[in-house]
């Protein structure tokens, strides 16, 4: 891996902070939030990794079909962490005589 080393000089001395960079699946994360497009989603992690758009899509996950009848609803609990969930609905059908 590939760590940057960078050099603060502050007045109790010199900091080093070393900056790692994101990893791909990081990257192809962080583009998901950002947009639904696929397209859109391999470029912007290709530019935050700084590699071709080809290597992003090869490691690109495959999307999930979600039925019509289905919703995706995001859910908060007291932490404050949110998660995704997903709601299906399922019509009843009554006869009427």
């Amino acid at each position: 891996l590939f760590f940057m080393s960078t050099v603060w000089n502050t007045k109790y001395g010199t900091r080093r902070v070393r900056e790692n960079p994101p990893t791909l699946e990081e990257a192809i994360a962080a583009a998901q939030g950002l947009t639904d497009d696929v397209a859109q989603q391999a470029e912007v992690a290709a530019e935050l990794m700084g590699v071709d758009v080809a290597d992003v899509l090869a490691h690109m996950p495959k999307p999930v079909v979600i039925a019509k009848n289905a919703s995706l609803v995001q859910v908060a609990s007291r932490t404050g962490a949110s998660r995704t969930v997903l709601v299906e609905r399922k019509v009843s059908r009554r006869r009427v005589i």
